[in-house]
């Protein structure tokens, strides 16, 4: 799917496995694009709820959200809604669960046939690693996984990971990390934390006849649209960009707020200083912000950049764009505690466009190093006057036009192609 974080750290490593002799034989929604290189088979859920999501999405492709779209999924969402409230009812697991059920049956269907050496599930979506975990107990055939966010949520520092959860789906997706550390060959996440908590859940991990856990840094490919010209030409403007998507835990009243805080001592910095918002609706903090504090002039928000049909440029080469004519990358970390396991998979992207970045980040010593060996400003999410510090140093350095160089340490995703085909050679056939 273009531009999402999720469908990007796969298909960015499809070039790579390709040109290993890997044969990949691909299933997923039906609500990205087919690829033609390779088998692709693309499933509707089962689930009420999943396929009415899945509708949806598939109609705006078709036909764009005009009329025909407000007529057709409105009238699957009236049919369809005593069966999603049963779904709801009985099961309680978050809607795209039922992917599962066909990726299962498909691919069952294919290794019976002989097609099939290894089954891997990666994601984002848990259904994908259901439906791996199905076969893998059904076949026997090596099982690896890719986790990109953790499966279970802690609430605080203190918080392992161990107490039942109230909510139905929290209390399957630890039941379903318990099943990939005992049932999967090989398994990997994204980050320290992340490994680091599973293990501490599952000390089976990384024992004999368990699966083998250890960290992949995803990396990101250089994105479609990068100029190799990497001199940025300052403006009258200090234009201060973030992409992606917004929420209470991640919200740009952040930096609204430190705005505030600069305003107040460099008064001429309103008529210079914009915040664009590329990717994403407001958050609820970020609106409340800008009706309490005025600064509506400031922020600017752009929205998703889908595919330009005059171009024919994609959303991502838009994007990239923007980014690489940006004074400032804002990478938004969040406040919850997940932070410890989770690295904003678009600080990839960041870091091919050559533009500074100002991290603003939770309890993540691994994303704080690697932004500090490339040159970043930095400020804890935690500490709102080291935020404002942050912002302002951002803003004598931009008015003497000496904004940090970062260093060229772009990660690319040959190296955890690398590393996946590495680790799969020696546990898978040893």
């Amino acid at each position: 799917m273009d531009g999402r974080a999720s469908s990007l750290t796969i298909t960015d490593k499809i070039p790579y496995l390709l040109e290993a002799g890997v044969k990949p034989m691909v299933f997923s929604a039906i609500t990205g694009i087919k690829d033609q290189r390779f088998p692709h088979r693309q499933f509707l859920a089962w689930g009420p709820a999943a396929f009415r999501f899945d509708f949806r999405h598939w109609i705006a492709n078709q036909y764009g959200r005009g009329l025909f779209y407000k007529v057709s999924t409105g009238l699957v969402s009236i049919l369809l809604a005593p069966l999603i409230a049963l779904e709801k009812l009985t099961l309680g697991y978050s809607s795209q669960w039922s992917w599962a059920m066909p990726a299962f049956v498909h691919g069952l269907r294919l290794i019976r046939a002989g097609k099939v050496d290894v089954i891997y599930s990666t994601g984002g979506a848990w259904s994908a690693h259901l439906a791996g975990l199905w076969l893998k107990k059904k076949t026997g055939l090596p099982w690896i996984v890719e986790i990109h966010d953790p499966l279970v949520i802690r609430k605080d520092p203190n918080d392992q990971g161990f107490e039942r959860p109230q909510n139905r789906d929290a209390r399957f997706r630890q039941y379903l990390e318990k099943q990939i550390c005992r049932y999967a060959d090989l398994a990997w996440w994204f980050t320290d934390g992340a490994l680091h908590y599973a293990k501490v859940r599952n000390p089976n991990l990384n024992t004999p006849n368990n699966a083998h856990g250890f960290v992949l840094t995803p990396g990101a490919e250089p994105p479609g649209g990068l100029s190799a010209n990497r001199t940025h030409q300052y403006t009258e403007q200090l234009n201060l960009c973030h992409f992606g998507s917004l929420a209470n835990d991640r919200s740009l009243s952040t930096i609204l707020n430190a705005l505030i805080s600069l305003l107040e001592k460099f008064p001429e910095a309103r008529q210079s200083i914009r915040v664009h918002a590329y990717g994403a609706p407001l958050d609820p903090l970020t609106v409340e912000a800008l009706k309490n504090l005025k600064l509506d002039d400031v922020l600017l928000a752009h929205g998703r950049l889908e595919k330009d049909l005059a171009t024919g440029k994609s959303g991502r080469e838009r994007v990239v764009e923007r980014m690489q004519a940006a004074d400032v990358l804002i990478l938004l970390h969040g406040n919850d505690e997940w932070c410890a396991e989770y690295i904003p998979s678009k600080l990839y992207d960041y870091l091919w466009t050559g533009r500074p970045i100002w991290g603003i980040t939770h309890r993540n010593p691994q994303l704080d190093q690697m932004l500090l060996d490339r040159g970043a400003y930095l400020s804890p999410q935690s500490d709102p006057q080291a935020v404002a510090m942050a912002l302002e140093r951002i803003w004598l350095d931009w008015q003497k036009r000496q904004l940090i160089e970062p260093k060229w340490l772009p990660v690319g995703v040959d190296q955890a192609v690398d590393q996946m085909l590495s680790e799969a050679k020696e546990k898978i056939q040893a």
